[in-house]
């Protein structure tokens, strides 16, 4: 998938090594996605075992030009005892934050998972003060759905969090 120089792609050692840096360099990480120092091998865990494209749990590094410059993940969550939706994120290194990386990249998760998974919904979650973020999911075609209140602890603080989805047929 590749559009605007911008491709995701499974990852791989050199992406692990990325991967790495959100969890130990508070810089990389930007500051509402810095929870503290946490296990920094665990994605190198899970990459052992099944590459990090899970049945449940998935990642794929976002890549400009060949340069990997983030990630983004999906989870599933199971609304009913019969069908489930996606959660998604993503997570870029600060030099390709607030060129429209993140919006493309999200538009091509959403577009990999409607293409090749039954589910009808995709939902994204960001911190209310993360007006980057959210400007990138409407850009992308997500809608606003609400305000989840005191959803996240970081940096000493409980934040509200906005919810985001993309229902299938409401692709731009």
């Amino acid at each position: 998938m590749t559009a605007d120089n911008i491709a995701l792609r499974p990852v791989d050692e050199v992406g692990l090594a990325v991967m790495e840096r959100f969890l130990s360099d508070p810089g990389a990480a930007s500051e509402f996605q810095w929870y503290g120092w946490s296990d920094v091998r665990r994605w190198r865990r899970q990459w052992s075992e099944d590459r990090l494209l899970g049945a449940d749990r998935s990642c794929l590094m976002v890549v400009r030009g060949g340069e990997r410059v983030g990630f983004v993940a999906w989870r599933k969550v199971t609304s009913t005892p019969t069908c489930h939706y996606w959660n998604m994120g993503i997570t870029l290194l600060p030099e390709a934050r607030g060129q429209g990386v993140g919006t493309e990249a999200q538009r091509q998760l959403v577009r990999y998972l409607f293409a090749h998974t039954l589910v009808m919904r995709v939902e994204a979650d960001t911190e209310a003060e993360n007006i980057a973020e959210q400007r990138a999911l409407e850009k992308a075609g997500f809608t606003r759905e609400g305000v989840l209140r005191s959803v996240a602890y970081r940096d000493g603080q409980w934040r509200d969090g906005v919810r985001y989805s993309i229902l299938r047929g409401e692709l731009p």
